[in-house]
């Protein structure tokens, strides 16, 4: 059996910069690191321009301009975002048709639309295979919305291979395509060796680390921390609200609203990915206050740095969470009340005491066996 000459990936999340707004760029990026030990691989990316970048031997990236906030923000109603939606759009086939080659003979497709839909339309004109992975955003936005639901399932029923990185995500996206969707988890590479253990008891650290976006539930934790009483703050050493987004302003406004009563909260950005692990180390819980999730990265981050998690009720996170031993606490309601009410059960327990199920949940995040699965798959069908 051949192997493949090079595999195209095709992506919308390659980071252009390392200053930690891009979480599943690192994902992919590493990623791309560990596929490219098996076979050189050809990235198709936004960029600020249209570019060729040679990254490494077996590493060449394509871009393809596009603004610099997240493709998923771009408004219909606003001529400068359709401006860029349809730059987006032709930028984006151009890359793919150019970088495709005559020796690519898979592609991976990371995520659904319109990363999808590029990979069938180019795999079937040179009659090869492709694969697509699917993000929340895939499955529970675009397929609420007819003619896009229509196209991602086309884009599913067609792949050699369909993934999804949550297991309700994947069971959602098969109802979607009707063609099997199998589950693969997302996770990047850690660089910390040997983090301390949390905590034994309070005052404890508290961190969440991610996008301010109403789907991140930044805004239900602020409502979880103007709940809490002077003796739950005495349990408290630090929150540490680290991230950036389109709740930029409410949470600064949130923020100085605690400190001005004494509260001991720190507000800062997006972490470059040393600094957010680095952030993760020294913390003794990770808050997941989402509304919307599947399996965050920095789930599979907190489990391999030996974290507990506080989180809500959406997702996989409640399989998680409750197997056991468990690897943290789970809100009893996907409210901000129920999220003080964890946050005050956790102050009151030491990390510590989760610590197998976190060693259990991070033995299930491996880059490479990821790698190495895609990677078999692949050449097992082409």
């Amino acid at each position: 059996m051949s192997r493949p000459d090079s595999l195209l990936v095709i992506t919308t999340s390659y980071p252009r910069a390392a200053d930690g707004s891009e979480a599943a760029g690192s994902f992919v990026a590493d990623l791309v690191d560990e596929l490219a030990k098996h076979l050189p691989v050809r990235v198709v990316a936004p960029g600020t321009t249209v570019a060729h970048e040679v990254c490494s031997a077996n590493i060449e990236v394509f871009r393809f301009a596009a603004p610099a906030q997240a493709l998923s923000l771009l408004k219909p109603w606003r001529p400068r975002d359709v401006y860029w939606a349809i730059r987006v759009l032709r930028g984006g086939w151009a890359a793919v048709r150019k970088a495709v080659g005559s020796d690519a003979t898979h592609i991976l497709a990371l995520w659904g639309l319109p990363c999808g839909e590029w990979a069938r339309l180019v795999a079937r004109k040179h009659g090869i295979g492709y694969s697509v992975w699917m993000l929340g955003s895939d499955v529970w936005s675009f397929g609420r919305m007819p003619v896009l639901r229509k196209m991602l399932a086309r884009v599913i029923s067609q792949a050699r291979h369909a993934y999804a990185d949550g297991h309700k995500l994947a069971a959602d996206a098969h109802r979607i395509g009707r063609a099997p969707v199998a589950f693969l988890p997302s996770t990047r590479k850690i660089n910390v060796v040997n983090p301390p253990p949390p905590r034994a008891e309070p005052p404890y650290r508290l961190l969440f680390l991610g996008r301010w976006h109403p789907n991140k539930g930044v805004d239900l934790l602020l409502d979880a921390l103007d709940m809490l009483q002077d003796a739950d703050w005495a349990l408290i050493r630090c929150v540490e609200i680290q991230g950036g987004g389109p709740l930029h302003s409410l949470v600064h406004a949130r923020v100085a609203n605690l400190r001005a009563r004494g509260r001991s909260v720190e507000v800062g950005a997006f972490l470059a990915k040393t600094d957010a692990e680095a952030a993760i180390a020294r913390a003794d819980w990770l808050l997941i206050p989402s509304r919307i999730e599947s399996i965050p990265v920095v789930f599979s981050d907190a489990m391999k740095l030996g974290r507990p998690v506080i989180a809500m009720p959406t997702g996989d996170l409640p399989r998680l969470i409750g197997e056991i031993p468990a690897c943290g606490l789970l809100a009893d309601s996907l409210s901000s009340e129920g999220f003080c009410r964890a946050l005050k059960a956790a102050l009151r327990t030491s990390p510590r005491a989760y610590a197998e199920g976190v060693r259990r949940e991070a033995a299930c995040f491996d880059l490479t066996s990821i790698a190495e699965r895609i990677c078999r798959e692949i050449l097992h069908n082409d």
